[in-house]
């Protein structure tokens, strides 16, 4: 398997370090989870293997107040 950037990977990953993420007005990011990236989304998309499973880790460094008292969390995932 390989990223989306066609580097190799057992983990792709969308990194907000990744040259061409896509980043919208509200400085919230959507990112795509399929076996095929969305036209033009191929930053924003992480690959997935069909009928594999996957889990999705949320790592965040040096978070704000409202993450430590549960004012903010990360978004649903939503079927496109």
């Amino acid at each position: 398997m390989s990223s989306p950037r066609g580097l190799p990977t057992s983990a792709p990953s969308v990194s907000s370090q990744d040259k061409g993420l896509k980043v919208n007005a509200d400085v919230s990011v959507d990112v795509y989870f399929g076996p095929k990236a969305p036209a033009g989304e191929e930053n924003n998309w992480v690959q997935t293997i069909p009928k594999k499973g996957w889990s999705m880790l949320l790592r965040l460094y040096g978070p704000l107040e409202p993450w430590f008292d549960k004012t903010w969390r990360p978004g649903e995932i939503e079927l496109q």
